[in-house]
Protein backbone atom coordinates (compact mmCIF):
# COMPACT_ATOMS: atom_id res chain seq x y z
CA UNK A 1 0.00 0.00 0.00
CA UNK A 2 1.25 3.16 -0.91
CA UNK A 3 2.36 5.23 2.02
CA UNK A 4 0.39 8.64 2.35
CA UNK A 5 3.36 11.18 2.54
CA UNK A 6 4.11 10.26 -1.04
CA UNK A 7 1.32 10.59 -2.24
CA UNK A 8 1.15 13.82 -4.82
CA UNK A 9 -1.78 15.71 -3.77
CA UNK A 10 -3.82 16.07 -0.35
CA UNK A 11 -6.59 13.84 0.26
CA UNK A 12 -10.49 14.97 0.29
CA UNK A 13 -13.43 12.37 1.51
CA UNK A 14 -14.99 11.91 -1.95
CA UNK A 15 -19.43 12.53 -1.39
CA UNK A 16 -21.42 9.93 0.55
CA UNK A 17 -23.14 7.49 -1.92
CA UNK A 18 -26.91 7.37 -2.11
CA UNK A 19 -28.64 4.57 -3.06
CA UNK A 20 -30.73 4.62 -6.11
CA UNK A 21 -31.76 2.24 -9.50
CA UNK A 22 -32.62 2.60 -13.25
CA UNK A 23 -33.81 0.18 -15.63
CA UNK A 24 -33.43 -0.40 -19.50
CA UNK A 25 -37.23 -1.03 -20.77
CA UNK A 26 -36.16 -3.07 -24.15
CA UNK A 27 -38.23 -4.57 -27.16
CA UNK A 28 -37.45 -6.02 -30.33
CA UNK A 29 -37.71 -4.30 -33.92
CA UNK A 30 -36.45 -5.80 -37.05
CA UNK A 31 -33.23 -3.60 -37.03
CA UNK A 32 -32.95 -5.05 -33.49
CA UNK A 33 -33.09 -3.91 -29.51
CA UNK A 34 -34.43 -0.47 -29.14
CA UNK A 35 -34.28 0.72 -25.34
CA UNK A 36 -36.40 3.26 -24.04
CA UNK A 37 -34.98 6.78 -22.71
CA UNK A 38 -35.94 9.97 -22.06
CA UNK A 39 -34.68 13.41 -21.19
CA UNK A 40 -34.22 14.60 -17.99
CA UNK A 41 -35.19 18.37 -16.54
CA UNK A 42 -32.79 21.16 -17.84
CA UNK A 43 -33.29 22.72 -14.01
CA UNK A 44 -32.15 18.46 -12.45
CA UNK A 45 -29.37 18.72 -10.19
CA UNK A 46 -27.77 15.98 -11.78
CA UNK A 47 -27.24 15.78 -15.60
CA UNK A 48 -29.73 18.21 -16.18
CA UNK A 49 -30.51 17.70 -20.23
CA UNK A 50 -29.13 14.57 -20.49
CA UNK A 51 -31.03 11.24 -22.20
CA UNK A 52 -31.06 8.45 -19.61
CA UNK A 53 -32.77 5.51 -18.42
CA UNK A 54 -35.91 5.85 -15.95
CA UNK A 55 -35.01 5.58 -12.38
CA UNK A 56 -33.86 7.39 -9.13
CA UNK A 57 -33.34 6.81 -5.33
CA UNK A 58 -34.19 3.83 -3.48
CA UNK A 59 -37.01 4.59 -0.34
CA UNK A 60 -38.03 2.60 2.65
CA UNK A 61 -41.63 1.96 0.72
CA UNK A 62 -39.46 -0.10 -1.73
CA UNK A 63 -38.06 -2.27 0.65
CA UNK A 64 -41.16 -2.98 2.51
CA UNK A 65 -42.77 -4.12 -0.34
CA UNK A 66 -40.98 -7.60 -1.18
CA UNK A 67 -44.49 -9.48 -0.21
CA UNK A 68 -46.26 -7.22 -2.69
CA UNK A 69 -43.83 -8.50 -6.01
CA UNK A 70 -43.25 -11.85 -7.71
CA UNK A 71 -39.47 -13.04 -6.91
CA UNK A 72 -37.18 -15.44 -8.84
CA UNK A 73 -35.42 -18.21 -7.16
CA UNK A 74 -31.65 -16.56 -6.66
CA UNK A 75 -32.66 -12.89 -6.40
CA UNK A 76 -31.16 -11.72 -3.13
CA UNK A 77 -33.48 -8.88 -0.63
CA UNK A 78 -31.25 -6.39 -2.64
CA UNK A 79 -32.05 -7.06 -5.88
CA UNK A 80 -35.55 -7.42 -5.47
CA UNK A 81 -35.38 -4.13 -3.57
CA UNK A 82 -33.85 -2.34 -6.49
CA UNK A 83 -36.20 -4.15 -8.98
CA UNK A 84 -39.50 -2.67 -6.76
CA UNK A 85 -37.49 0.58 -6.99
CA UNK A 86 -36.68 0.99 -10.69
CA UNK A 87 -40.13 -0.66 -11.34
CA UNK A 88 -41.71 2.79 -9.16
CA UNK A 89 -39.72 4.93 -10.69
CA UNK A 90 -40.61 3.78 -14.57
CA UNK A 91 -44.07 4.39 -13.20
CA UNK A 92 -43.76 7.85 -11.88
CA UNK A 93 -41.72 9.16 -14.40
CA UNK A 94 -43.18 7.62 -17.43
CA UNK A 95 -46.43 5.81 -16.52
CA UNK A 96 -44.66 2.17 -17.09
CA UNK A 97 -46.33 -0.42 -15.21
CA UNK A 98 -44.61 -3.60 -14.71
CA UNK A 99 -46.92 -5.57 -12.57
CA UNK A 100 -49.30 -8.32 -13.25
CA UNK A 101 -53.01 -9.04 -12.38
CA UNK A 102 -53.74 -12.44 -10.74
CA UNK A 103 -54.73 -13.81 -13.37
CA UNK A 104 -50.71 -14.00 -14.79
CA UNK A 105 -51.64 -11.38 -17.56
CA UNK A 106 -49.80 -7.82 -17.80
CA UNK A 107 -51.14 -4.32 -16.48
CA UNK A 108 -52.52 -2.41 -19.02
CA UNK A 109 -53.40 0.91 -19.40
CA UNK A 110 -56.82 0.78 -17.57
CA UNK A 111 -54.62 -0.44 -14.21
CA UNK A 112 -52.49 2.97 -15.11
CA UNK A 113 -55.22 5.19 -15.24
CA UNK A 114 -56.65 4.23 -11.88
CA UNK A 115 -53.45 4.58 -10.57
CA UNK A 116 -52.02 8.22 -9.34
CA UNK A 117 -48.26 8.83 -10.13
CA UNK A 118 -47.92 10.89 -6.74
CA UNK A 119 -49.41 8.65 -4.12
CA UNK A 120 -47.81 5.47 -2.61
CA UNK A 121 -47.23 3.10 -5.46
CA UNK A 122 -47.09 -0.31 -3.94
CA UNK A 123 -50.12 0.54 -1.45
CA UNK A 124 -52.11 1.20 -4.62
CA UNK A 125 -51.17 -1.57 -6.63
CA UNK A 126 -51.95 -4.02 -3.58
CA UNK A 127 -55.24 -2.17 -3.31
CA UNK A 128 -56.06 -3.34 -7.05
CA UNK A 129 -55.24 -7.14 -6.86
CA UNK A 130 -51.13 -6.42 -8.76
CA UNK A 131 -48.48 -7.95 -7.94
CA UNK A 132 -45.00 -6.40 -9.02
CA UNK A 133 -42.99 -7.82 -11.42
CA UNK A 134 -40.11 -7.66 -10.23
CA UNK A 135 -38.73 -11.49 -10.80
CA UNK A 136 -38.93 -10.24 -14.54
CA UNK A 137 -36.42 -7.44 -13.85
CA UNK A 138 -32.42 -8.49 -13.98
CA UNK A 139 -29.39 -6.79 -12.73
CA UNK A 140 -27.04 -5.92 -16.22
CA UNK A 141 -24.52 -3.53 -14.48
CA UNK A 142 -23.62 -1.82 -10.98
CA UNK A 143 -22.71 1.92 -11.77
CA UNK A 144 -21.26 3.89 -8.83
CA UNK A 145 -20.93 7.51 -9.42
CA UNK A 146 -17.25 8.96 -10.18
CA UNK A 147 -15.78 10.05 -7.12
CA UNK A 148 -15.02 13.38 -8.06
CA UNK A 149 -18.64 14.51 -8.49
CA UNK A 150 -20.60 16.61 -5.91
CA UNK A 151 -23.74 14.02 -5.79
CA UNK A 152 -22.76 10.45 -6.52
CA UNK A 153 -25.22 7.25 -6.17
CA UNK A 154 -24.65 3.29 -6.26
CA UNK A 155 -27.09 2.34 -8.80
CA UNK A 156 -27.51 -0.95 -10.23
CA UNK A 157 -28.67 -0.26 -14.34
CA UNK A 158 -31.20 -2.98 -14.58
CA UNK A 159 -32.49 -4.60 -17.67
CA UNK A 160 -36.77 -5.80 -18.48
CA UNK A 161 -38.86 -5.95 -21.51
CA UNK A 162 -41.47 -3.66 -22.37
CA UNK A 163 -45.11 -4.85 -21.99
CA UNK A 164 -46.60 -4.79 -25.37
CA UNK A 165 -49.75 -3.36 -24.54
CA UNK A 166 -48.18 0.24 -22.92
CA UNK A 167 -47.24 3.43 -24.14
CA UNK A 168 -44.47 5.72 -22.06
CA UNK A 169 -45.99 8.50 -21.47
CA UNK A 170 -43.28 11.47 -19.63
CA UNK A 171 -44.47 12.81 -16.24
CA UNK A 172 -43.34 16.40 -17.79
CA UNK A 173 -41.75 17.49 -14.38
CA UNK A 174 -38.40 14.91 -13.84
CA UNK A 175 -38.71 13.57 -17.16
CA UNK A 176 -39.33 14.40 -20.92
CA UNK A 177 -39.46 13.31 -24.36
CA UNK A 178 -39.36 9.50 -24.36
CA UNK A 179 -37.93 8.23 -27.10
CA UNK A 180 -37.27 4.67 -28.32
CA UNK A 181 -33.70 4.00 -30.28
CA UNK A 182 -31.35 1.48 -30.90
CA UNK A 183 -27.98 1.90 -28.77
CA UNK A 184 -26.20 2.26 -31.99
CA UNK A 185 -28.24 5.78 -33.19
CA UNK A 186 -28.20 6.97 -29.57
CA UNK A 187 -23.37 7.00 -29.78
CA UNK A 188 -23.67 8.27 -33.11
CA UNK A 189 -26.29 10.67 -32.18
CA UNK A 190 -24.51 11.79 -29.37
CA UNK A 191 -21.30 11.91 -31.15
CA UNK A 192 -22.84 14.10 -33.76
CA UNK A 193 -23.68 16.08 -30.69
CA UNK A 194 -27.47 16.14 -31.15
CA UNK A 195 -28.69 13.63 -28.04
CA UNK A 196 -26.31 14.36 -24.79
CA UNK A 197 -25.76 11.58 -22.64
CA UNK A 198 -23.47 10.68 -19.81
CA UNK A 199 -20.35 8.67 -19.53
CA UNK A 200 -22.30 5.35 -17.38
CA UNK A 201 -25.19 5.97 -20.37
CA UNK A 202 -22.68 5.74 -22.99
CA UNK A 203 -20.48 2.88 -22.10
CA UNK A 204 -24.04 0.81 -20.92
CA UNK A 205 -25.59 1.48 -24.47
CA UNK A 206 -21.74 0.46 -26.11
CA UNK A 207 -21.94 -2.76 -24.29
CA UNK A 208 -25.98 -3.31 -25.54
CA UNK A 209 -24.71 -3.59 -28.85
CA UNK A 210 -23.38 -6.91 -28.51
CA UNK A 211 -26.86 -8.71 -28.42
CA UNK A 212 -29.15 -8.95 -31.02
CA UNK A 213 -32.31 -9.56 -29.14
CA UNK A 214 -33.95 -8.84 -25.59
CA UNK A 215 -33.99 -12.55 -25.16
CA UNK A 216 -30.51 -12.53 -25.66
CA UNK A 217 -29.69 -9.85 -22.59
CA UNK A 218 -32.14 -11.20 -20.53
CA UNK A 219 -30.43 -14.70 -20.56
CA UNK A 220 -26.72 -13.39 -20.15
CA UNK A 221 -28.56 -11.01 -16.80
CA UNK A 222 -30.43 -14.08 -15.45
CA UNK A 223 -27.29 -16.89 -16.16
CA UNK A 224 -25.01 -15.05 -12.96
CA UNK A 225 -27.67 -13.35 -10.97
CA UNK A 226 -24.81 -10.80 -10.77
CA UNK A 227 -23.50 -7.59 -12.70
CA UNK A 228 -22.36 -8.26 -15.96
CA UNK A 229 -19.32 -5.79 -15.04
CA UNK A 230 -19.22 -3.10 -12.20
CA UNK A 231 -17.32 0.23 -12.14
CA UNK A 232 -17.12 3.39 -10.52
CA UNK A 233 -14.98 5.46 -13.54
CA UNK A 234 -11.65 7.38 -12.87
CA UNK A 235 -11.06 10.53 -14.87
CA UNK A 236 -8.33 12.56 -16.10
CA UNK A 237 -6.87 15.05 -18.07
CA UNK A 238 -6.26 14.13 -21.95
CA UNK A 239 -5.63 16.75 -24.72
CA UNK A 240 -6.96 19.44 -21.88
CA UNK A 241 -10.04 17.77 -21.37
CA UNK A 242 -11.51 15.58 -18.95
CA UNK A 243 -11.65 11.88 -20.04
CA UNK A 244 -13.42 8.83 -17.59
CA UNK A 245 -12.13 5.69 -17.96
CA UNK A 246 -13.86 2.10 -17.01
CA UNK A 247 -11.64 -0.42 -14.64
CA UNK A 248 -10.40 -2.42 -17.82
CA UNK A 249 -9.08 0.71 -19.85
CA UNK A 250 -5.53 1.38 -19.72
CA UNK A 251 -5.46 4.49 -17.23
CA UNK A 252 -7.39 3.52 -14.86
CA UNK A 253 -4.61 1.99 -12.52
CA UNK A 254 -2.40 5.22 -13.17
CA UNK A 255 -5.65 7.54 -12.19
CA UNK A 256 -5.99 5.28 -8.61
CA UNK A 257 -2.52 5.25 -7.85
CA UNK A 258 -1.79 9.41 -8.61
CA UNK A 259 -5.12 10.36 -7.38
CA UNK A 260 -6.93 7.68 -5.36
CA UNK A 261 -10.06 10.13 -4.36
CA UNK A 262 -10.65 10.65 -7.66
CA UNK A 263 -9.05 14.50 -7.77
CA UNK A 264 -9.17 15.67 -11.85
CA UNK A 265 -5.76 16.73 -11.75
CA UNK A 266 -3.47 14.01 -13.53
CA UNK A 267 -2.44 14.52 -17.05
CA UNK A 268 -2.36 11.23 -19.53
CA UNK A 269 -1.14 12.69 -22.25
CA UNK A 270 2.23 10.99 -23.74
CA UNK A 271 5.08 13.34 -24.02
CA UNK A 272 8.78 12.59 -24.10
CA UNK A 273 9.68 16.00 -22.92
CA UNK A 274 9.61 16.22 -19.31
CA UNK A 275 9.03 13.35 -16.49
CA UNK A 276 5.35 12.44 -15.07
CA UNK A 277 4.90 12.43 -11.00
CA UNK A 278 3.51 9.16 -10.66
CA UNK A 279 4.21 9.80 -6.35
CA UNK A 280 6.52 11.97 -4.44
CA UNK A 281 9.32 9.38 -4.72
CA UNK A 282 8.69 8.04 -8.44
CA UNK A 283 8.99 9.47 -11.75
CA UNK A 284 8.49 8.50 -15.26
CA UNK A 285 10.49 9.95 -18.12
CA UNK A 286 9.25 7.85 -21.56
CA UNK A 287 12.04 7.42 -24.37
CA UNK A 288 11.28 8.97 -27.85
CA UNK A 289 10.95 5.45 -29.11
CA UNK A 290 6.89 4.94 -29.65
CA UNK A 291 6.05 2.37 -32.23
CA UNK A 292 4.46 -0.86 -32.57
CA UNK A 293 6.63 -3.01 -30.59
CA UNK A 294 7.00 -0.07 -27.45
CA UNK A 295 3.68 1.54 -27.74
CA UNK A 296 3.93 5.25 -26.28
CA UNK A 297 7.59 4.71 -25.78
CA UNK A 298 10.00 2.80 -23.33
CA UNK A 299 9.57 4.21 -19.69
CA UNK A 300 12.30 4.87 -17.75
CA UNK A 301 11.75 5.48 -13.65
CA UNK A 302 13.39 7.57 -11.05
CA UNK A 303 12.63 5.82 -7.53
CA UNK A 304 14.02 8.09 -4.65
CA UNK A 305 13.70 11.93 -3.59
CA UNK A 306 15.65 14.75 -3.70
CA UNK A 307 17.23 13.94 0.34
CA UNK A 308 17.82 10.47 -0.73
CA UNK A 309 18.73 10.73 -3.99
CA UNK A 310 17.38 7.89 -7.06
CA UNK A 311 17.63 4.71 -8.49
CA UNK A 312 17.34 4.74 -11.99
CA UNK A 313 15.17 2.17 -13.98
CA UNK A 314 15.53 1.18 -17.14
CA UNK A 315 17.83 3.97 -18.64
CA UNK A 316 16.19 2.97 -22.06
CA UNK A 317 17.63 3.47 -25.90
CA UNK A 318 20.99 5.39 -26.21
CA UNK A 319 19.18 8.49 -26.83
CA UNK A 320 21.38 11.60 -25.70
CA UNK A 321 18.04 13.97 -25.26
CA UNK A 322 16.04 11.25 -23.27
CA UNK A 323 19.61 10.40 -21.28
CA UNK A 324 19.95 14.11 -20.75
CA UNK A 325 16.81 14.57 -19.66
CA UNK A 326 16.54 11.73 -17.15
CA UNK A 327 20.01 13.04 -15.41
CA UNK A 328 18.06 16.36 -14.69
CA UNK A 329 15.07 15.05 -13.34
CA UNK A 330 17.69 13.81 -10.58
CA UNK A 331 17.68 16.51 -8.47
CA UNK A 332 18.96 17.14 -4.84
CA UNK A 333 17.52 19.81 -2.79
CA UNK A 334 19.52 22.40 -4.20
CA UNK A 335 17.84 22.10 -7.84
CA UNK A 336 21.30 19.99 -8.93
CA UNK A 337 20.82 16.90 -11.21
CA UNK A 338 22.48 13.87 -11.90
CA UNK A 339 21.98 12.43 -8.25
CA UNK A 340 21.64 9.03 -9.50
CA UNK A 341 23.21 6.37 -7.28
CA UNK A 342 22.20 3.32 -8.87
CA UNK A 343 21.23 2.43 -12.70
CA UNK A 344 19.11 -1.07 -13.07
CA UNK A 345 18.32 -2.49 -15.97
CA UNK A 346 15.57 -4.71 -15.64
CA UNK A 347 16.69 -6.71 -19.24
CA UNK A 348 19.02 -6.11 -22.32
CA UNK A 349 16.81 -5.46 -24.80
CA UNK A 350 17.67 -2.32 -27.06
CA UNK A 351 14.73 -0.25 -26.09
CA UNK A 352 15.83 -0.44 -22.33
CA UNK A 353 19.70 -0.70 -21.80
CA UNK A 354 21.33 0.81 -23.83
CA UNK A 355 20.44 4.02 -22.13
CA UNK A 356 22.64 2.79 -18.95
CA UNK A 357 26.71 3.69 -20.27
CA UNK A 358 25.68 7.31 -21.43
CA UNK A 359 23.80 8.00 -18.38
CA UNK A 360 26.26 6.74 -15.94
CA UNK A 361 28.95 8.90 -17.77
CA UNK A 362 26.58 12.27 -16.94
CA UNK A 363 26.44 11.34 -13.57
CA UNK A 364 28.84 12.66 -10.39
CA UNK A 365 30.24 9.57 -8.40
CA UNK A 366 29.98 7.10 -11.97
CA UNK A 367 26.61 5.05 -10.17
CA UNK A 368 27.04 1.13 -10.91
CA UNK A 369 24.79 -0.29 -13.90
CA UNK A 370 22.79 -3.08 -12.18
CA UNK A 371 21.27 -6.22 -13.21
CA UNK A 372 22.05 -9.99 -15.00
CA UNK A 373 24.37 -10.17 -18.24
CA UNK A 374 22.67 -11.31 -21.04
CA UNK A 375 22.59 -14.89 -21.95
CA UNK A 376 24.33 -16.51 -25.06
CA UNK A 377 20.83 -17.31 -26.27
CA UNK A 378 19.80 -13.50 -26.35
CA UNK A 379 20.03 -11.78 -29.71
CA UNK A 380 23.42 -10.01 -31.26
CA UNK A 381 21.37 -5.91 -30.71
CA UNK A 382 20.51 -7.75 -27.21
CA UNK A 383 24.22 -8.15 -25.36
CA UNK A 384 24.59 -6.53 -21.93
CA UNK A 385 27.26 -6.56 -19.16
CA UNK A 386 26.25 -4.89 -15.71
CA UNK A 387 28.98 -3.76 -13.33
CA UNK A 388 27.42 -5.73 -11.13
CA UNK A 389 25.26 -9.29 -11.31
CA UNK A 390 22.17 -8.57 -9.03
CA UNK A 391 21.24 -11.86 -6.90
CA UNK A 392 17.34 -12.75 -6.52
CA UNK A 393 15.17 -11.11 -3.41
CA UNK A 394 18.67 -9.02 -3.25
CA UNK A 395 17.54 -5.54 -1.08
CA UNK A 396 18.48 -2.10 -3.12
CA UNK A 397 18.21 0.65 -0.37
CA UNK A 398 17.90 4.52 -0.27
CA UNK A 399 18.11 6.64 2.34
CA UNK A 400 17.54 10.31 2.80
CA UNK A 401 16.92 12.94 5.73
CA UNK A 402 13.80 15.37 4.77
CA UNK A 403 11.85 17.74 6.05
CA UNK A 404 9.52 14.82 7.40
CA UNK A 405 12.74 13.32 8.99
CA UNK A 406 14.38 10.11 7.91
CA UNK A 407 12.57 8.27 4.74
CA UNK A 408 13.54 4.75 3.04
CA UNK A 409 13.31 3.46 -0.27
CA UNK A 410 13.74 -0.04 -1.03
CA UNK A 411 13.94 -1.83 -4.40
CA UNK A 412 13.75 -5.65 -3.98
CA UNK A 413 14.86 -7.89 -7.28
CA UNK A 414 12.53 -10.76 -7.98
CA UNK A 415 14.66 -12.76 -11.20
CA UNK A 416 12.01 -13.52 -13.79
CA UNK A 417 13.10 -14.99 -16.89
CA UNK A 418 10.41 -15.60 -19.68
CA UNK A 419 10.73 -12.55 -22.15
CA UNK A 420 14.50 -12.51 -21.55
CA UNK A 421 16.86 -14.99 -20.07
CA UNK A 422 17.88 -12.32 -17.75
CA UNK A 423 15.10 -10.29 -17.29
CA UNK A 424 14.04 -8.66 -13.54
CA UNK A 425 11.68 -7.20 -11.66
CA UNK A 426 11.95 -5.03 -8.63
CA UNK A 427 9.13 -4.50 -6.03
CA UNK A 428 9.19 -0.93 -4.06
CA UNK A 429 8.57 -2.50 -0.37
CA UNK A 430 7.53 0.57 1.00
CA UNK A 431 4.66 1.36 -1.12
CA UNK A 432 3.44 -1.99 -2.84
CA UNK A 433 4.74 -0.90 -6.37
CA UNK A 434 6.25 -4.04 -8.99
CA UNK A 435 8.01 -2.38 -11.56
CA UNK A 436 7.51 -5.13 -14.03
CA UNK A 437 9.76 -4.06 -17.01
CA UNK A 438 8.87 -6.15 -20.12
CA UNK A 439 7.20 -8.97 -18.04
CA UNK A 440 3.74 -7.40 -17.82
CA UNK A 441 2.72 -4.37 -20.04
CA UNK A 442 -0.15 -2.17 -20.08
CA UNK A 443 -1.75 -2.27 -23.46
CA UNK A 444 -0.52 -5.49 -24.97
CA UNK A 445 0.99 -8.82 -24.10
CA UNK A 446 4.81 -9.14 -24.31
CA UNK A 447 6.31 -11.08 -26.84
CA UNK A 448 8.10 -14.36 -25.87
CA UNK A 449 10.99 -15.12 -28.23
CA UNK A 450 12.66 -18.10 -28.15
CA UNK A 451 15.62 -19.07 -27.86
CA UNK A 452 15.83 -16.37 -25.08
CA UNK A 453 12.14 -16.12 -24.06
CA UNK A 454 10.55 -19.11 -23.15
CA UNK A 455 6.95 -19.62 -22.47
CA UNK A 456 6.88 -21.65 -19.18
CA UNK A 457 9.30 -19.52 -17.44
CA UNK A 458 7.13 -17.06 -18.34
CA UNK A 459 4.26 -18.22 -17.16
CA UNK A 460 6.40 -19.33 -13.42
CA UNK A 461 7.66 -15.90 -13.07
CA UNK A 462 4.11 -14.74 -13.21
CA UNK A 463 3.69 -17.10 -10.19
CA UNK A 464 6.33 -16.04 -8.39
CA UNK A 465 4.50 -12.04 -9.01
CA UNK A 466 1.13 -13.46 -8.12
CA UNK A 467 3.08 -14.38 -4.68
CA UNK A 468 5.13 -11.38 -4.05
CA UNK A 469 1.78 -9.83 -4.41
CA UNK A 470 0.70 -11.50 -1.50
CA UNK A 471 3.81 -11.29 0.12
CA UNK A 472 4.42 -7.78 -0.02
CA UNK A 473 0.96 -6.11 -0.75
CA UNK A 474 1.33 -4.88 -4.20
CA UNK A 475 -1.53 -2.87 -5.45
CA UNK A 476 0.18 -1.79 -8.51
CA UNK A 477 2.10 -2.55 -11.42
CA UNK A 478 4.54 0.28 -13.25
CA UNK A 479 5.54 -0.96 -16.40
CA UNK A 480 8.35 -0.50 -19.31
CA UNK A 481 5.45 0.58 -21.28
CA UNK A 482 2.13 2.09 -21.21
CA UNK A 483 0.30 3.27 -18.41
CA UNK A 484 -0.04 2.26 -15.04
CA UNK A 485 -1.45 -1.21 -13.73
CA UNK A 486 -3.70 -2.25 -10.84
CA UNK A 487 -5.04 -4.05 -9.01
CA UNK A 488 -1.56 -5.73 -9.55
CA UNK A 489 -2.94 -9.03 -9.00
CA UNK A 490 -5.79 -8.99 -10.99
CA UNK A 491 -3.62 -8.08 -13.98
CA UNK A 492 -1.09 -10.92 -13.14
CA UNK A 493 -4.05 -13.61 -13.39
CA UNK A 494 -5.54 -12.13 -16.05
CA UNK A 495 -2.69 -12.25 -18.06
CA UNK A 496 -1.82 -16.05 -17.41
CA UNK A 497 -5.10 -17.18 -18.01
CA UNK A 498 -5.27 -15.35 -21.47
CA UNK A 499 -1.49 -16.80 -22.17
CA UNK A 500 -3.49 -20.16 -21.18
CA UNK A 501 -5.93 -19.32 -23.23
CA UNK A 502 -4.21 -18.65 -26.11
CA UNK A 503 -2.41 -21.80 -25.81
CA UNK A 504 -5.63 -23.74 -25.64
CA UNK A 505 -5.88 -22.32 -29.29
CA UNK A 506 -2.34 -22.73 -30.27
CA UNK A 507 -2.46 -26.90 -29.34
CA UNK A 508 -6.03 -26.75 -31.66
CA UNK A 509 -4.15 -25.06 -34.38
CA UNK A 510 -1.79 -28.30 -34.17
CA UNK A 511 -4.71 -30.64 -33.74
CA UNK A 512 -6.05 -29.02 -37.17
CA UNK A 513 -2.91 -29.33 -39.10
CA UNK A 514 -0.85 -31.63 -37.79
CA UNK A 515 1.93 -31.13 -40.31
CA UNK A 516 1.03 -27.68 -40.34
CA UNK A 517 4.01 -24.68 -40.15
CA UNK A 518 4.13 -22.19 -37.66
CA UNK A 519 2.65 -19.48 -40.29
CA UNK A 520 -0.36 -22.32 -40.72
CA UNK A 521 -0.74 -22.30 -36.87
CA UNK A 522 -0.48 -18.67 -36.34
CA UNK A 523 -3.03 -18.31 -38.86
CA UNK A 524 -5.68 -20.29 -36.90
CA UNK A 525 -4.11 -19.42 -32.92
CA UNK A 526 -4.34 -15.56 -33.76
CA UNK A 527 -7.34 -14.93 -35.73
CA UNK A 528 -8.28 -12.41 -33.57
CA UNK A 529 -5.41 -10.89 -33.91
CA UNK A 530 -4.54 -8.19 -36.92
CA UNK A 531 -2.56 -9.94 -39.78
CA UNK A 532 0.01 -7.60 -39.94
CA UNK A 533 1.19 -8.14 -36.47
CA UNK A 534 1.39 -12.09 -36.94
CA UNK A 535 5.07 -12.24 -37.73
CA UNK A 536 5.45 -11.00 -34.46
CA UNK A 537 2.57 -13.18 -32.64
CA UNK A 538 4.51 -16.10 -34.28
CA UNK A 539 7.41 -15.78 -32.25
CA UNK A 540 5.51 -15.99 -28.82
CA UNK A 541 3.45 -19.28 -30.61
CA UNK A 542 6.51 -21.02 -31.28
CA UNK A 543 7.75 -20.30 -27.59
CA UNK A 544 3.88 -22.01 -26.82
CA UNK A 545 4.35 -24.77 -29.09
CA UNK A 546 7.96 -25.33 -27.43
CA UNK A 547 6.20 -25.87 -24.02
CA UNK A 548 3.68 -27.89 -25.71
CA UNK A 549 5.71 -30.30 -26.91
CA UNK A 550 8.11 -30.60 -23.78
CA UNK A 551 5.12 -31.35 -21.87
CA UNK A 552 3.93 -34.22 -24.02
CA UNK A 553 6.30 -37.37 -23.08
CA UNK A 554 7.91 -38.35 -26.17
CA UNK A 555 7.84 -35.71 -28.55
CA UNK A 556 10.85 -33.10 -29.16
Amino acid sequence: MVRPTQLLYPQREPASLRPAATVLLLRDTPDGIEVLMTRRSMTASFAPGAYVFPGGGVDALDGAAHAQATRRAGQSDLHLTQAIAAIRESFEELGILLARRSDGSMADAGDIAALDRKAPFAAQCAARGLRLAASEVFVLAHWITDRDLPRRFDVPFLVARMPNSQNPVADEAEQFEPVWVRPADALARHQAGSFFIIFPTIRTLERLQAFTTVEAVLTACAATEQPLWTSCPRAGLLAGQEARYMEHESPYGELALVCPDGQIVHTLDWQSERPVALLKNVLRLTAPNPGAMTGPGTNSYLIGDPASGYIAIDPGPADAGHIERLWRAAKNTDGVGGQIHLIVCTHSHPDHAPGARPLQALCQGHPPILGLSSRPTARAGSAFTPDRELQNQELLTLTGQGLEGEITHTLQVIHTPGHAANHLCLVLLEDGLLFSGDHVLNGSTTVVDPPDGDMTAYLDSLDLLSAACDTHGIAFILPAHGYVLGPAKDAIEWLKAHRLQREAKVIAAMRTKPHGTLDDWVALAYQDVPAQLWPVAARSLLAHVQRVRSLVPGND
